[in-house]
């Protein structure tokens, strides 16, 4: 018997002595499960450990590694220390251990807590302990969001890095000191907005000087940090300038909770209303003294453009440059409007910058989408539409009928088992007999909770895409006949476009639109 062994530590582990050692603790669940293994004379297969995740991560790059050897049967067993080790969310006990182990013919054990699924009496215990995990889940999230928001509010800075300019005080958690290299390009990104140069032209400058933006800054200065996928991006820009310039952190201000997560399942956050942030002053040193910071403020607002309803960009962040990936910007010029790539006017050479008219833009948009929206309506279309609704239907009824023959047959299992255990509380049969008699129900009931768990997931498939094929239909029959397009129809119909620069030979451009559908 072949089996994978998985580790797993959520907590950054203060034992590591480099980054890419194990720590103490997932070294002891290895050594703990290598001699489990030997004393089952198990052939280990390969051992998968993630240290520094969540039992909640699904995201794991070796559990996931782990799953995709288990659906190629390269191994018999999965073992590890507890079912929380696996996972801790009851859907995934319920979906991998419960659903695909058994479907892939992969045995699942934990050793601290005994759950086995070669034991039949094991699953609630299973069941049990994956619903204490999720309870354990969501009193932590709950647990650790009071305990940051009241260190939000007792002014302790919390955050992965410090802000550019500053750097985490090494004495005193949560308390922010001045980083005077980074601190000095920030007074001097004040002073230049302040004297009358531009967002741009300061990023300019900063780059030509061979400055390296925050990002890049972090690196070469050793912190962990999340490479951007953009190009260029060692570059500084005109956003990293404008946000700079309005945080109160460089007066020695807090502001703090923007952000909070829509789940405890789920690391999406979503922006919080202003009232909600968390606002603390005088938390640490200022680098920008307030007579400069109030000069600056009153040069932004009066900079800014007014907010009028309606005056959204057509395309406003759906359009990137194809070149160098970073969202174009519009300007207009004559009464009329354009999207450009703002870095060429960051760094010289460092792109060849895109450049379109909104309203050539909204023409190429239109006719696309109605080539698309003939096509998809076309005779011939439809009639391959309702084959495929055809086909689907007769699937889901053949499914359906299958569902119902196997419930009705793991009802029966289920009744000769209860049957003869009454036998065998009556005194009627034997233990022995009991287990003899038994073997064959739980082994169809096995097989069949096996088939109504695929079939189920199959029947759920089919509706997905029957419902997403009506869905698709109804949208783009919306646009048959559109004329001109408007900001809400763009939301909804294209998740970005991709513009190139102009080929100085054939003056044409690439353009490449990802809809929505």
């Amino acid at each position: 018997m072949k089996v994978a062994i998985y580790c797993r530590i959520s907590e950054e582990d203060k034992n590591k002595r480099t980054e890419t050692e194990d720590s103490e603790s997932i070294q002891n669940q290895k050594s703990l499960l290598i001699q489990y293994a030997i004393e089952h004379q198990w052939e280990v297969y390969q051992i998968y450990s993630d240290d520094d995740y969540t039992g909640a991560d699904r995201n794991r790059p070796a559990f996931n590694q782990l799953l995709s050897d288990a659906e190629q049967r390269k191994f018999d067993i999965v073992l590890c220390k507890t079912q929380s080790r696996f996972t801790r969310e009851l859907e995934m006990v319920e979906s991998i251990i419960h659903g695909k182990f058994i479907e892939w013919g992969i045995r699942f054990i934990s050793v601290v807590d005994n759950a086995d699924t070669a034991l039949k009496g094991n699953k609630k215990s299973r069941q049990i302990n994956g619903l204490i995990n999720e309870w354990y889940l969501e009193d932590m999230s709950d647990n650790i969001k009071s305990v940051l928001t009241n260190r939000r509010k007792n002014g302790f800075h919390i955050g992965a890095f410090a802000l550019y300019g500053y750097q985490k005080d090494p004495e005193q958690k949560g308390h922010l000191i001045v980083d005077e290299e980074a601190a000095a390009v920030v007074r001097e990104v004040f002073t230049l907005f302040s004297q009358g140069y531009g967002k741009t032209a300061i990023a300019r400058m900063l780059n030509e000087r061979g400055i390296p933006n925050p990002t890049e800054y972090k690196r070469l200065h050793g912190l962990r940090y999340q490479p951007p996928k953009t190009k260029n991006s060692t570059l500084w820009r005109y956003f990293a300038i404008s946000d700079m310039l309005t945080n109160e952190i460089y007066i020695g201000n807090l502001v703090q909770g923007k952000y909070g997560s829509i789940s405890y399942k789920s690391k999406v956050n979503k922006p919080l209303p202003k009232e909600r942030w968390i606002r603390v002053e005088n938390t640490h040193e200022p680098i920008v003294d307030r007579e400069l910071w109030d000069r600056v403020q009153a040069m932004v607002e009066q900079k800014a453009k007014p907010f009028i309803a309606g005056t959204v960009g057509l395309f406003a962040k759906k359009v990137r440059c194809m070149s160098c990936g970073y969202v174009m910007r519009s300007q207009k010029n004559r009464g009329k409007h354009y999207l450009q790539c703002a870095t060429r006017h960051t760094a010289k050479g460092a792109c060849p910058g895109a450049f379109i008219s909104v309203s050539v833009l909204e023409q190429l948009v239109l006719t696309q989408l109605r080539q698309l929206a003939v096509e998809y309506l076309d005779t011939g279309e439809l009639e391959e539409r309702v084959q495929f609704q055809d086909r689907t239907g007769e699937q889901r009824e053949k499914l359906l009928r299958g569902l119902e023959r196997d419930r009705k047959q793991l009802d029966t299992c289920n009744k000769g088992i209860k049957s003869l255990y009454l036998d065998k509380v009556k005194g009627l049969i034997t233990d022995e007999d009991f287990l003899e008699f038994s073997k064959e129900f739980y082994r169809d009931r096995e097989r069949l909770q096996a088939q109504i768990s695929t079939a189920q997931t199959e029947l759920d498939s089919l509706a997905e895409k029957m419902q997403t094929a009506q869905q698709r239909r109804e949208k783009i029959e919306q646009y048959v006949n559109v004329k001109q397009l408007t900001r809400p129809m763009v939301e909804s119909l294209i998740d970005c476009i991709y513009v190139g620069a102009r080929d100085p030979q054939t003056k044409q451009r690439k353009i490449q639109i990802h809809w929505n559908f």
